[in-house]
């Protein structure tokens, strides 16, 4: 199994509370794919620099590490295609020094 790092932009459209609900959604799908769910970084909510949807101009930032195998890493993007808080997804192998240590905030 490798270490990899998915990071998330979740558009909860006025559903500040819903958070917890979207990144416990978004660990069962990962999980669903074999993967094991390590560390979620829940970061605030960030206005887009480029807006492209006039209606989405911000989201709010989740950082998950999992360990998966390499063959589970190419269909999960797929999966969450049709999820509706997702509005980006990104995933990456994971460095050998991230953990799950909070990162020092950005001036």
């Amino acid at each position: 199994m490798k270490r990899y790092e998915g990071l998330f932009i979740l558009d909860l459209a006025g559903r500040e509370d819903g958070l917890n609900e979207a990144v416990e959604k978004v660990k069962s799908i990962i999980a669903s794919t074999g993967a094991q769910v390590q560390n979620v970084q829940k970061m605030e909510k960030r206005p887009f620099v480029r807006v492209t949807d006039k209606k989405v101009t911000g989201g709010h930032y989740v950082n998950v590490i999992f360990e998966a195998l390499p063959a589970a890493i190419a269909a999960l993007p797929g999966k969450f295609t049709h999820v509706e808080e997702v509005y980006r997804v990104l995933f990456s192998e994971a460095s050998k020094n991230s953990s799950a240590a909070t990162p020092a905030p950005v001036a």
